[in-house]
């Protein structure tokens, strides 16, 4: 277990469910929210790998889904624990694990299963198919999966206002259009690890996955964050109105290689 992921992911448990509350996160929250209605099962047993404080679980206890949680903070969990009582909900379990330790779950038992930010932290390829292939092992058959990168083609884009300064490097450029970039916890918002769409997509159906789609969460909008947020703030409904534009066209390839966060669709075969 990463003792500096789960450190700062402790301590900062309440930011993480506030994140995706703002106007330009909430276009990550709305876009997975909608491949997740499209593509997952309308009812089963789903297990929710890096829950984190219990956001999507939350909403999918609400549709009437047997959920599980997983997540390597326990603060996180304690957060989602208690969102999920207050709605007058109950969840089959929370685990405090890191997603390298999934070996106690049996094989074939979820019928969906979301992985949303346990491989944005780890840096060897070793690890990251031992998630996936555990993450395939104990998927049923046909069924379906939500798996989650960091894409270094939109954090170029993001970095014009968010962190510009890193690139007074030119080599830094170079290193974003590669991806396969590791990240120390001095360099990124912790340990981290952003890729490429096709090398992403290669990963995943290395380990056994048939994809069905992916999409990029944040669509047209991507690093338009400044913008965003005072479009909500001087025209809420001109707001709405691209948010929802902008959920439709995620998985439109014009779009989906160049956003902060690419969601890959799979299903077991």
């Amino acid at each position: 277990m990463n003792s500096i992921v789960k450190n700062y992911y402790n301590d900062n448990a309440e930011l993480e469910w506030n994140r995706l509350g703002n106007p330009y996160t909430n276009i990550e929250f709305r876009s997975s929210m909608y491949l997740i209605e499209k593509y997952f099962p309308e009812t089963g047993y789903i297990l929710d790998i890096g829950s984190g404080p219990g956001r999507y679980s939350l909403e999918l206890l609400k549709k009437g889904y047997k959920l599980s949680l997983l997540d390597i903070s326990n603060n996180e969990l304690d957060i989602a624990r208690d969102k999920i009582k207050e709605a007058g909900l109950s969840s089959e379990g929370y685990h405090c694990k890191s997603a390298l330790e999934l070996d106690s779950f049996e094989d074939e038992s979820f019928d969906g299963i979301l992985l949303m930010g346990p491989l944005y932290h780890l840096h060897e390829e070793k690890d990251r198919m031992k998630v996936l292939k555990d993450t395939y092992r104990i998927l049923k058959k046909d069924g379906v999966g939500l798996i989650s990168y960091i894409n270094t083609w939109g954090a170029l884009k993001a970095g014009v206002s968010e962190f510009p300064e890193i690139f007074e490097n030119i080599e830094y450029f170079q290193k974003y259009v590669n991806g396969d970039l590791k990240l120390s916890c001095l360099e990124g918002f912790t340990e981290s690890y952003f890729t490429i769409p096709s090398l992403a997509l290669a990963e995943v159906k290395k380990a056994g996955f048939k994809i069905v789609s992916y999409a990029g969460v944040e669509s047209f909008l991507s690093g338009l964050k400044a913008q965003i947020n005072e479009l909500y703030k001087n025209m809420p409904e001109v707001y709405e109105n691209f948010m929802a534009s902008a959920v439709k066209c995620c998985e439109m390839p014009q779009y989906r290689d160049a956003t902060e966060h690419i969601h890959i669709i799979v299903k077991k075969r």
